[in-house]
């Protein structure tokens, strides 16, 4: 029996403490691939706890057919797009944190800089996508879920998750490069007003 399955039955025989393990265990990297998929923090928090309330309520349902934190993440993309659709605005990633998590141990100030440009128009190209290519893309290259576990969480086969992380991975490449030509155009155009 796994550690998971173990807190799942204390749980379900009221030992409430041990929902509050599984909790600490994942709701720190649920909440980074919300905030990913949806971009302001305020609402990946909310998205976190409804989920987080509605395992609980729903923990009996909870089969063992598939790992803990797939079940959950598919109750927080639920949560996500009910939410979506309630407010039907747009998605911005201007709150995102830059993520490096490869910096070099020594970097100079123009190099940091560098990065943070860069890091933004990821960010802006991410924005951009439609959100089932950008949910799509976060759950492969930021959280590194396999296609299995795509499928799984977003209840879709897995040539529609292949098939669409594909486009995406084509849509978000497209957007790069506008960006980079906007940005290379701006710097031209600052270069011959010096």
């Amino acid at each position: 029996m796994t550690d998971d399955a173990q807190l799942i039955d204390q749980t379900l025989q009221g030992q409430t403490e041990a929902f509050g393990q599984l909790v600490l265990k994942y709701q720190d990297r649920l909440f980074n691939t919300v905030f990913h998929v949806v971009g302001h923090a305020e609402d990946a928090r909310d998205i976190v706890q409804e989920t987080l309330v509605q395992a609980f309520l729903k923990l009996e349902s909870f089969e063992h057919r598939s790992a803990f934190y797939t079940w959950l993440y598919r109750i927080a993309f639920n949560v996500a797009v009910a939410q979506r659709r309630r407010r039907r605005g747009a998605v911005s990633m201007d709150h995102m944190p830059d993520a490096n998590p490869i910096s070099p141990a020594v970097e100079g100030p123009a190099e940091r800089l560098d990065r943070k440009e860069r890091c933004g128009q990821v960010r802006q190209a991410i924005a951009q996508l439609p959100p089932e290519y950008r949910t799509v893309l976060v759950l492969r290259e930021i959280d590194g879920c396999d296609y299995e576990t795509i499928a799984e969480i977003l209840d879709l086969p897995i040539g529609t998750v292949r098939s669409r992380l594909h486009r995406g991975r084509l849509q978000l490449r497209e957007t790069l490069r506008a960006v980079l030509a906007v940005t290379e155009d701006v710097e031209e155009r600052e270069e011959g007003v010096k």
